[in-house]
């Protein structure tokens, strides 16, 4: 170890764990296939639970229905084969104070791993069965022989074969070590004092050796504050040196053709829209560029937000640019905003008679010939005032002539250098103002951790005259009956539907619909004599094309399809969805499809439609959170928080940030308010040392936990 001074993560990631006690070969290979090659990995490896042996629950304690955790001795191990051909391991365990059994399916290896006498912490929900205790699959973790008040369970691998007593006394060694010198600390005293954080060293010892649980609470919240503040930094770097080192437009706000739109329109802006539009032209009036994200849930008209915004920059003599994950939305998008825009036209100083008609183009790939060349001579001459495109609009041979503002709609469906090189589509070298949306409704911790770089505009309101969506769970063959009936009388009353499949086409690996085989079964049976149309990505761009356009005119009554249809496609006289198989798409997924329907004036309906499921003894499987939570609700920003819960946050960090996350400890759930205080501190550190150089710690830590993300994490903008 580094003998100048403190010992620092740099020191500890530079010492291979061969260098301890008892780690040879074979344990060093072991390690490996978990991630742990030096000490930094092994301290940062932190106990997935601790056994409190001052208060620990006895068989004879346990309350079934109710999750516990239990030390046990394996008595006996028996093995069998179940009906479905499964392996099911019954294990004999006891206490002193009684007695229970242990059942695994399909986990033959179980059979290696238990030995008579064997002592394990199980944690798991004991259940009554055959007048005795019972628990399934509980989480089991080998502890030895370890003494103690608070015993350290630590992530366990059958692949890696190393247990739970052997990493302690690895990280124990560690920490002896480190303790002959101090850890470096490098978060500010003032910030440690004002939270009441306890320094690095404490943390670390009070994380794998606690003497109780308020100690390992303490290190946890400081440790977890570190995890979180990383984070923040790297992101509010980013931001600030943007905002420092680009070039922006300086936009004139409220002109003719904002206020010529916002007079056309139907209907008034909802208070939320008019207060996101403020914040929006605040970005646009200053030098700076904006680089902001509006969220809101569907239908909550991020399209009319996003249109003024691009208006105000062909007001001052740029140009506007929407970017679209998907053709279907493209279009969508380009008929919706020309219907938006139509008898608005823009102040010609070179026109006679003073006006002339607001240009809106197209641009995908199934624009081409001399349809294709126009559009690219009207971008690159100026004439052509607000593009709606796909990526093709990031294609080498686009030329803006002035770009102003840039949207990007579903942003998580664009990978960091495709929004950047729309950005980049300028001629003067001047960074377009930016604005990303998405219908995904955000937690507010999530946000300001995955896109903490964006300032947030939220839209929590929907305009008047949305109708309610009712959201009904079909679980197995006689509720399904029901959809198809509901989709007749439906239909029957002059209204449309959407049926809803995971695949397009047949698999041997999922028992799941296909829309191929939906639409056959159904033209010959349920729906029979009504017009089925079929639409899925896989099909040729003018077929989708001609396909959605003769359902919008009411020339199909049921669209059978897949999730193409998720964002984006705005057909009022559909009332009915049906999603088959709904159990496996995700919440997001689920609202948004939803979203499709409920857009016009008559009450709409969505069918979740599952096939009921069995356990290994033929009871019906009960309850699927995902589906109930949105049978409960249609608010996007409930639901959020619910699959925040349901999914944790590993899933939603890697929609922004490729590679590992570096939240071991921090939770984005539970520590709402950590998160607001690191991003507190991040701004008080960057503000007042812009490059960290009064921080080298800091500064070399996130240099060494994310230089193996991928560049575009660090580079995004």
């Amino acid at each position: 170890m580094n003998e100048l001074g403190p010992i620092t993560m740099r020191d500890l990631s530079l010492i291979p764990v061969e260098r301890l006690r008892g780690v040879g070969p074979k344990k060093q290979a072991s390690l490996a296939t978990v991630g742990i090659t030096n000490l930094l990995d092994l301290v940062t490896t932190y106990p997935r639970r601790w056994i409190d042996r001052t208060n620990e629950a006895r068989i004879a304690d346990l309350v079934p229905g109710e999750e516990a955790l239990v030390l046990v001795t394996i008595r006996s191990v028996t093995t069998r084969t179940t009906r479905n051909r499964r392996s099911m391991i019954n294990v004999n365990v006891g206490d002193g104070s009684g007695r229970m059994d242990l059942v695994f399916f399909n986990q033959p290896w179980r059979e290696r791993q238990f030995k008579e006498g064997l002592h394990v912490a199980l944690f798991g929900k004991a259940d009554t069965y055959r007048g005795g205790l019972q628990m399934s699959n509980p989480v089991v973790d080998l502890i030895g022989d370890r003494t103690g008040k608070i015993v350290p369970i630590y992530p366990q691998s059958e692949k890696a074969q190393i247990s739970t007593w052997e990493m302690a006394g690895w990280v124990e060694e560690t920490l002896r070590r480190c303790a002959e010198r101090t850890i470096a600390d490098p978060v500010p005293e003032a910030i440690r004092r004002r939270h009441r954080m306890i320094n690095r060293s404490d943390a670390l010892a009070g994380i794998h050796l606690p003497d109780d649980m308020k100690t390992k609470e303490l290190a946890r919240y400081r440790l977890a504050f570190d995890e979180l503040l990383r984070v923040q930094l790297v992101l509010v770097l980013r931001k600030r040196a943007m905002e420092r080192d680009s070039l922006g437009i300086k936009h004139t706000l409220g002109g003719p053709l904002v206020k010529r739109f916002y007079e056309s329109l139907p209907f008034p802006l909802t208070g939320a829209q008019a207060r996101t539009i403020d914040e929006i032209n605040a970005d646009l009036g200053s030098a700076q560029p904006m680089h902001r994200l509006l969220q809101g849930d569907v239908g909550s008209g991020k399209t009319v937000v996003a249109v003024a915004a691009m208006l105000a920059a062909v007001d001052g003599g740029h140009q506007g640019a929407l970017m679209a994950p998907t053709e279907v939305l493209a279009e969508q998008h380009a008929s919706s905003v020309r219907a938006m825009l139509e008898g608005v036209t823009v102040p010609d100083p070179g026109n006679l008679f003073g006006d002339r008609p607001l240009r809106v183009e197209l641009l995908t790939n199934r624009i081409s010939g001399a349809d294709r060349k126009q559009v690219l001579a009207g971008l690159a001459d100026g004439s052509v005032d607000i593009a709606i495109g796909t990526h093709a609009l990031i294609q080498d041979t686009v030329d803006f002539s002035s770009l102003g503002v840039v949207v990007v709609d579903e942003q998580h469906r664009f990978g960091v250098e495709q929004r950047a090189a729309l950005r980049s589509k300028t001629a003067n070298g001047s960074v377009p103002d930016t604005l990303v949306m998405t219908a995904t409704p955000i937690p507010r911790t999530a946000a300001m951790t995955v896109y903490g770089d964006l300032d947030v505009s939220v839209l929590d309101e929907l305009p008047p005259g949305r109708t309610p969506i009712v959201t009904v769970w079909a679980d197995g063959a006689l509720m399904e009956a029901g959809v198809w009936n509901d989709i007749k009388d439906e239909v029957a009353a002059g209204r449309q539907a959407y049926v809803v499949c995971p695949l397009v086409g047949e698999s041997e690996k999922l028992e799941v619909a296909s829309a191929e085989e939906t639409l056959e079964r159904l033209a010959f049976g349920e729906l029979q004599g009504l017009r089925l149309g079929l639409l899925h990505g896989k099909l040729p761009s003018d077929e989708k094309a001609a396909t959605m356009d003769e359902f919008r005119r009411g020339e199909l009554d049921v669209l059978v399809a897949t999730t193409v249809i998720e964002v984006g496609v705005d057909v009022p006289n559909a009332t009915v969805m049906a999603i088959l198989d709904a159990d496996r798409f995700g919440i997001a997924q689920l609202h948004q499809l939803r979203g499709r329907v409920g857009r016009g004036e008559h009450a709409s309906t969505c069918w979740l439609v599952t096939q009921q499921k069995e356990d290994d003894d033929g009871n019906a499987v009960v309850g699927n959170p995902r589906v109930e939570a949105l049978v409960a609700t249609t608010d996007g920003f409930e639901l959020a928080e619910v699959d925040l819960d349901l999914r944790g946050e590993g899933t939603l960090m890697s929609t922004a940030q490729k590679g590992r996350s570096d939240l071991k400890l921090a939770s984005l759930r539970r520590d709402r308010q950590l998160v607001e205080l690191a991003r507190e501190a991040a701004f008080e550190i960057v503000d007042r040392d812009p490059d960290l150089a009064q921080h080298a710690n800091l500064a070399d830590e996130l240099d060494l936990v994310f230089s193996d993300r991928d560049e575009a994490f660090l580079a995004k903008s």
